[in-house]
């Protein structure tokens, strides 16, 4: 074992107790669940253990949608590149503490993986950093501007604006977006492409107001059911694919696959119930574009009357795979509502976000020290992912800095089960991808400072 590895292992009980530390704290950017108070102490956990890690004027900066971004900085040494590392320190509510098997801000170990919220999503990522940083010490041999984000599981966009109005504060040669993972425990992986997103709330009115089932039943048109047949035209009948006229829904993935009975483990698909779409499964997850209904606005089956529903309401959720323009395909998905809609229904369609994907150039200095670095610690190449997710800042980022190269990395993978009930990280991810980032920074130093 290399002298720098044996420090970071030698760092592994400070990474727990931290990452304890920053769980117990529910920083959940959402004023109407969780006090703000949470988050800003969160963000000044942050600041400390970062200023203690060797950067200097570390900050907490008011974004536009009013979360606090934490920023630092360490000079480059003469004549070396610089690295942006990005994290965030917000997470995901719990949602159902029932469904949580331990307390969902209380770090428990559990079959060798550590449980709660934020574990890998994404204060993972954050004591990854810290791991790499303490392991380095004072020889650091690049530049750093660091940035933790406080709202981006809410999806407002405050530091996509905050950015754009300080772009010399993360100029750099090389973006370290540190918010994905790699395709399982003991693969290095970058993620090279992300799904934009596309969102609308359609409405359907077909009464006036409710009337009784009984005796207006049959003509009366049912504006939930003409919702439920309009939602129903989005998918192939037979395989469930995503359809939607006048978007371009096939497409391929030509980097690493996703094993059909490994996907099935993880997203807990049951028995017997089979998987929607055609063609590999990265096909159809960073390949194509997917609907998803995220929710219905309707009478509850508990307290519901006998009565004809006069109005329905549901938010239905588009990921575009690179290549597609997501206002365009928003636009589809809203012509294609409206003309489904069944017996003359009035339908009103509003847009909701619209992101666009993002593919990453791998032909730089940056991928061939990332490698490198990858290599070395898991002792076999970095494998290439695509995420179906969206990460609006990475198209900020390259639209303000395009000469600089965007690396999606971290210590996430499937088992992990962000967003979800029980999120856990295998621990010696933590270790491992502070590994890579701790070399790929000593690697990316001999580049010298490419010009921007």
């Amino acid at each position: 074992m290399s002298e720098l590895a044996q420090r970071i292992a030698g760092l592994m009980d400070r990474a727990k107790a931290d990452l304890t530390e920053l769980v117990s704290i529910p920083s959940v950017a959402d004023p109407r669940q969780y006090p703000p108070e949470e988050c800003h102490r969160a963000a000044r956990w942050v600041a400390d253990a970062f200023t203690e890690a060797g950067l200097y004027d570390v900050h907490l900066a008011e974004t536009p949608d009013g979360s606090h971004a934490v920023v630092g900085h360490r000079p480059a040494p003469p004549g070396a590149p610089t690295v942006l590392l990005y994290c965030h320190y917000d997470v995901q509510p719990p949602l159902d503490d029932d469904a949580w098997t331990t307390p969902p801000f209380t770090l428990t170990e559990r079959d060798g993986r550590w449980y709660g919220r934020g574990t890998a999503d994404c204060k993972g990522n954050i004591v990854m950093h810290l791991t790499a940083l303490r392991a380095l010490g004072d020889d650091i041999p690049v530049g750093i501007k660091f940035v933790a984000e406080g709202s981006e599981e809410q999806g407002t966009g405050g530091l996509e604006q905050y950015v754009a109005q300080h772009p010399e504060q993360f100029l750099a040669d090389a973006l370290l977006v540190c918010d994905t993972g790699n395709a399982e425990v003991g693969t290095g992986t970058a993620t090279v492409t992300l799904r934009g997103l596309a969102n609308v709330v359609v409405t359907v009115d077909t009464l006036a107001g409710e009337v009784h089932s009984g005796m207006f039943g049959g003509p009366a048109p049912d504006a939930l059911a003409a919702l439920v047949q309009m939602l129903a035209s989005l998918r192939d009948p037979d395989t469930g694919a995503t359809r939607i006229n006048g978007l371009d829904c096939e497409g391929g993935w030509d980097g690493v696959g996703y094993d059909e009975e490994q996907f099935r483990a993880d997203a807990g698909v049951l028995d017997g119930v089979r998987l929607t779409g055609t063609g590999s499964v990265a096909d159809r997850l960073w390949a194509r574009p997917a609907v998803t209904v995220l929710g219905i606005d309707c009478p509850p089956v508990v307290g519901s009357a006998a009565a004809v529903p006069p109005t329905a309401r549901a938010r239905v959720s588009l990921r575009v795979p690179p290549g597609t323009d997501p206002v365009a395909a928003r636009a589809a998905l809203t012509r294609h509502l409206t003309e489904a809609a069944p017996w003359g229904a009035r339908v009103t369609v509003e847009d909701e976000s619209a992101g666009a994907p993002f593919r990453a150039a791998t032909d730089g200095p940056a991928y061939t020290a990332l490698g490198g670095a990858m290599n070395e610690v898991y002792g076999k190449p970095m494998a290439f992912l695509g995420q179906g997710g969206s990460i609006p800042l990475c198209n900020v980022l390259a639209e303000t800095y395009p000469r600089a190269e965007i690396v999606l990395m971290g210590v996430e993978e499937p088992r992990c089960l962000i967003h979800a009930p029980n999120e856990s990280v295998d621990p010696s991810e933590i270790e491992h991808m502070a590994h890579v980032e701790a070399l790929f920074l000593r690697a990316y130093a001999a580049v010298g400072s490419p010009a921007r």
